[in-house]
């Protein structure tokens, strides 16, 4: 990619999106935007989330004016802006020629994790919420514009091995590695989204991505109906991933 590089960093919920946004965000050459289709998503399929209408009023809901933003200038004049995407946001129907001037990469988490997360708040929650099937659609839209895989990073490997596979990332990308991107200061940031409040509460807690642990919760048939349904998008990207460098 040419100067600047923009990373646009894509991830279903439920995922360690947000602390990925902070490694790189203490990064002193990054800049980094918070899920900047929000708003339109949320105006579009009229989705009641925890504070819909400042999320609302926070960001523009025309999808092609945030296209447009986040492929003209850097904020801050930076070398490097990673934008922080979820997947769900990215409707059908939306255009997808900018993704051809970022370079696209896709953060991955297993379904088991992910629905026993999702549902503590969304006990009922449909398929589409959790972002599988538009991540696998989306990875497949940048294949075939490359004629290869971009690069892919699954949650488990980053919290098995922060330091490796974000190295492998950073070599993907063309940039050097920063032993920033490993801890971070607790606390809010002005860059998080103003739905900060309900969702980031364990990430505004945290110095540094957390160890990984194997999730141990038993899923109702629910739950594992959702998983099954999730499962083969998932390993789609999986076979991809970045082993650590």
């Amino acid at each position: 990619m040419s100067a600047p590089l923009r990373i646009a960093m894509w991830s279903g919920p439920r995922n360690i999106s947000t602390a990925m946004m902070r490694a790189w965000e203490n990064r002193e050459d990054t800049a980094v935007v918070d899920e900047p289709f929000y708003a339109h998503y949320l105006a579009a399929t009229g989705v009641d989330h925890p504070g819909r209408e400042d999320v609302l009023a926070s960001q523009s809901t025309d999808a092609a004016e945030v296209a447009a933003m986040l492929t003209g200038p850097v904020p801050g004049g930076k070398p490097i802006w990673y934008q922080k995407h979820m997947t769900q946001h990215m409707l059908e129907d939306m255009p997808l020629d900018w993704l051809d001037e970022v370079a696209n990469c896709f953060l991955i988490r297993d379904p088991r994790a992910v629905v026993a997360s999702f549902t503590i708040q969304r006990p009922d929650a449909a398929a589409w919420e959790l972002g599988f099937e538009q991540q696998a659609r989306l990875f497949d839209h940048v294949c075939d514009r490359l004629g290869r895989a971009p690069p892919v990073l699954d949650a488990a490997d980053v919290l098995k091995d922060a330091r490796g596979t974000l190295r492998a990332l950073c070599a993907e990308l063309g940039v050097p590695f920063s032993d920033r991107m490993l801890h971070w200061s607790s606390g809010p940031r002005a860059s998080d989204g103003v739905w900060a409040p309900h969702w980031y509460a364990a990430v505004e807690r945290s110095t540094g991505f957390a160890p990984y642990r194997e999730s141990e919760a038993a899923l109702t048939a629910f739950q594992r109906k959702l998983c099954d349904h999730c499962e083969p998008s998932y390993q789609r990207l999986a076979r991809y991933r970045l082993p650590a460098a």
